[in-house]
């Protein structure tokens, strides 16, 4: 099993893939999410990670764009603890760290760590393990870098301090999307992801498309809107609800919900994760 993930070995999405497909799966990294998605599509990968949203930061809207632009399958997902780790190259220490590396919203979401210890000046780095490899890369010992514990065993470094972000209920969600569908209704929960556009803007039509999942009694989870590119000021709708749509009631929910879009697609069914 080949997964595809954005950024380099040690990077977060890395971390989830090993989570979500056992820590034997062969991890390919690759530069852009684009190139995840383009990976799966031409069977360099049998599966892509994505991060789909975070739960301080929100919604990481270029994959939801690229869900719709792409013909692949959401098929599982994950919730990933992130726990921000201070490391350095292992002939260095502390006291002799300057500045600290690290991606911006890493570094955002360490701000009062770094508020406390004003001697470590943060430079924004492209990534969060790309940080950690370039430090032992470089020899850097007046660098430290904010990254995993699996970036600092995975390169060497030497952990100065864990746990070091301000919100201890930092979340990433990710996705896992494969050329295939999932098959194995075998779940005892069942998560399904839908895109949809309104077929017109007449008054209500947004109350009158979420009422088909509320008549039958089908938690909506999440609703999210993008702009619609083929209509200035106009939007399309990403919904998470709880069920299969091989369920009664949910295949009804979505035939009545095609009646009152002009484009409408299933992303995916997939066993819902626990947030633990």
């Amino acid at each position: 099993m080949r997964a595809a993930f954005q950024g380099v070995h040690g990077a977060y999405s890395e971390v989830a893939a090993r989570k979500m497909l056992g820590p034997s799966v062969h991890t390919m990294p690759v530069d852009s999410f684009e190139d995840v998605f383009s990976a799966v599509t031409r069977g360099k990968a049998d599966r892509g990670i994505i991060p789909i949203e975070n739960s301080l930061s929100g919604s990481i809207h270029q994959n939801y764009d690229l869900l719709l632009a792409n013909n692949l399958h959401i098929v599982g997902e994950h919730y990933l603890l992130v726990e921000h780790v201070l490391m350095c190259h292992p002939r260095s220490s502390s006291t002799r760290l300057g500045k600290v590396l690290s991606h911006p919203q890493a570094l955002a979401q360490c701000a009062h760590f770094l508020r406390k210890n004003r001697q470590l000046h943060p430079e924004p780095f492209f990534d969060t393990a790309g940080a950690a490899k370039f430090i032992m890369e470089t020899e850097s010992l007046d660098c430290g870098a904010i990254a995993s514990g699996y970036a600092a065993r995975l390169y060497g470094l030497t952990v100065l301090r864990r746990n070091i972000e301000d919100q201890p209920n930092n979340f990433t969600r990710f996705l896992m999307i494969s050329r295939t569908a999932w098959r194995a209704r075998h779940a005892s929960r069942t998560k399904s992801s839908i895109c949809f556009r309104p077929a017109n803007n007449r008054p209500g039509i947004l109350f009158s498309i979420l009422g088909v999942f509320a008549l039958r009694d089908i938690d909506l989870l999440k609703i999210e809107s993008r702009p619609d590119r083929e209509s200035s000021f106009e939007y399309q709708f990403y919904i998470d609800f709880a069920g299969d749509p091989s369920h009664h009631a949910v295949a009804n929910a979505l035939e009545h919900l095609r009646e009152m879009t002009r484009e409408y697609r299933l992303l995916g069914s997939y066993p819902a994760a626990q947030l633990k």
